[in-house]
């Protein structure tokens, strides 16, 4: 028998709600967006945060239809006195931030998948960062080595 890999999932209750700009508690679907999600609850340069709160249309390649990408996070951050800036931030791991290689042990369904997910993910960031510059916002995505810097 075999593990399956279980992510952290759960609802995280704001400590500063007025920061949060979503009608119900947020939902992380991993211990990376929980960690997140208190980073931006507890950052007094955080001005307002949202979860999933930004929808934005993209044309996947795997089927050439337009999908809705619900972007993970949006943020209203305070860089100084004078500058504020929004956000659009993306959690994920760093594997899937990079194109997959296909090895002689790994299983060519887990290579395909692992494609499929990189060229989807891909449209999708594209999608975010023409969103973005449209709106004066940056898109960013975040992995480990941002969130847990050694």
């Amino acid at each position: 028998m075999f593990k399956v890999k279980q992510y952290k999932k759960g609802v995280y209750r704001p400590i500063n709600p007025k920061k949060y700009l979503g009608t119900s508690d947020p939902i992380f679907r991993s211990s990376y967006e929980l960690y997140f999600f208190k980073w931006c609850d507890n950052n007094p340069r955080i001005l307002e945060w949202a979860s999933e709160a930004v929808v934005i249309p993209y044309v996947s390649p795997l089927d050439e239809k337009v999908h809705r990408y619900y972007v993970d996070n949006s943020i209203v951050y305070k860089v100084n006195l004078n500058l504020i800036k929004k956000f659009l931030v993306e959690i994920k791991p760093y594997k899937q931030t990079i194109p997959p290689v296909n090895t002689s042990r790994k299983k060519q369904s887990t290579f395909i998948t692992e494609a499929t997910t990189y060229a989807k993910n891909q449209a999708k960031w594209e999608a975010a960062r023409e969103w973005c510059k449209k709106r004066d916002c940056e898109f960013m995505i975040l992995t480990e080595k941002q969130l847990f810097p050694k």
